[in-house]
């Protein structure tokens, strides 16, 4: 059998990158659907942190990743090897409507094995969290920041170009049937491994129709995809917001909120800020921040060190966003925001000789512990900008006591804390 292809069969190279594609789509196909399965239950509000179900979960993500990356590369060869070969015609060219239909198929097929691995491949870079990619590469990608809306859109994307995959797909091995049980012909058979007998093709003319109507059927995807919400931002503006940073500020129960107009009581009043969290999951970093919180400060340079006024800030636990695993985070299991929905931290703020200190108690769930804030100050006139770390080790506070393997979700748990206040007039 020859390497290359001739005018009625296809040669060996063709034949085994066509059996590839097969036996990886057929693979990663159900990956993904049981993967998926696994991360609604592992998001809902009602999972107990199992450690084994979540171990699953990120095997089948890693595997149905790394697959689809080689789906991408594998589509792309064989896209170039067929550029430099003879294409054997149809062996029903003269039944028109049924080979445009054929070729139109195979547009929407070398199309979508490189658009739907490609799309989950940018989701996969665009946000944070588990599963990695087990290719010393893949990560991340140039030109594809780490940003939630851009997550969410090429996630979008990818069910959208896997729907025209499944169902081009689906019509390519009906059809493939139907030559080899129906028509009784060679179709089949010369896409099968060894020699093929194959009778000469009919003569026939190359087309554009059938790309131009592959154009159509993807453009009619997205447009359905938009129609039904696909596209639609999953958190709202409050998550925009809190990528940003920005710090909402709303009152609560038995306690005077802060505003950017002077009407608290606190000593200084903060502009902006930032409240993050930043823990290892499966030996990758996830960065989230907390979008509503309030601070109450009271704060006055002293000459010496020593004592320099207090803070209070109240955390709302719900406005939390941590990549992928956001709704997992809200769970029983980790801060159970439906039972504990504000954190909050009281400190006494002192000068040290070299910097300064909030020394206090962290309430997170029903746990108050003591913890000391290091932080640096920047004094400007009226104005003053804070920054400042702390690591916390979650299991103090009874989150994710269920994950005690710490390769699978770190103990520590950066706090990372920056802004801007001014005094009060």
């Amino acid at each position: 059998m020859s390497l290359s292809n001739s005018p009625s069969s296809y040669g060996a190279v063709a034949k085994t990158f066509h059996w590839l594609t097969a036996l990886l789509i057929f693979t990663v196909f159900p990956l993904g659907m049981i993967a998926e399965n696994l991360a609604h239950q592992i998001q809902s509000p009602g999972f107990d942190g199992n450690q084994d179900v979540i171990s699953r979960a990120t095997l089948l993500f890693s595997l149905h990743k790394t697959l689809g990356v080689t789906v991408f590369f594998v589509a792309l060869l064989r896209i170039l090897w067929a550029m430099t070969q003879a294409k054997p015609g149809l062996l029903n060219a003269e039944n028109k409507p049924e080979a445009l239909a054929a070729e139109t198929v195979h547009w929407l097929l070398y199309g979508s094995l490189v658009l739907v691995p490609l799309t989950g491949w940018i989701h996969h870079a665009a946000t944070t969290g588990f599963a990695p990619i087990w290719w010393p590469f893949g990560q991340t990608l140039p030109f594809v920041p780490k940003s939630e809306p851009v997550s969410e859109l090429f996630a979008a994307l990818h069910w959208i170009m896997v729907i025209v995959l499944g169902g081009s797909l689906f019509l390519h091995v009906a059809g493939a049937l139907k030559h080899h049980i129906v028509d009784r012909d060679h179709t089949l058979r010369r896409m099968l491994p060894g020699r093929s007998d194959a009778p000469q093709p009919p003569a026939q003319h190359a087309s554009l129709l059938p790309a131009g109507i592959a154009v159509v059927v993807w453009a009619g995807a997205l447009g359905a995809g938009s129609m039904t919400g696909m596209f639609s931002a999953s958190h709202g503006a409050s998550q925009e917001q809190a990528s940003t940073g920005e710090v909402h500020t709303s009152a609560q129960s038995g306690q005077q909120a802060e505003t950017t107009d002077g009407t608290s009581d606190s000593g200084w009043i903060v502009q902006d800020g930032t409240l993050g969290v930043q823990v290892v999951q499966m030996g990758s970093i996830v960065t989230g921040s907390f979008g509503s919180w309030t601070a109450e400060i009271q704060f006055e340079e002293p000459d010496a060190p020593g004592p320099a006024g207090s803070v209070s800030v109240s955390i709302d636990i719900a406005s939390l966003t941590l990549g992928s695993v956001t709704a997992q985070a809200m769970g029983a299991d980790y801060f159970d925001s439906a039972q504990f929905p504000t954190a909050l931290f009281q400190a006494e703020i002192v000068k040290t000789e070299t910097a300064y200190e909030a020394r206090g108690t962290l309430q997170i769930r029903d746990k108050t512990l003591p913890l000391t804030l290091p932080f640096s100050l920047e004094l400007d006139g009226e104005t003053a900008k804070m920054a400042g770390e702390v690591a916390l080790n979650r299991l103090d506070y009874e989150i994710g006591k269920g994950v005690t393997d710490e390769g699978s979700l770190a103990f520590e748990v950066l706090v990372p804390v920056a802004l801007t206040a001014t005094r009060q007039n």
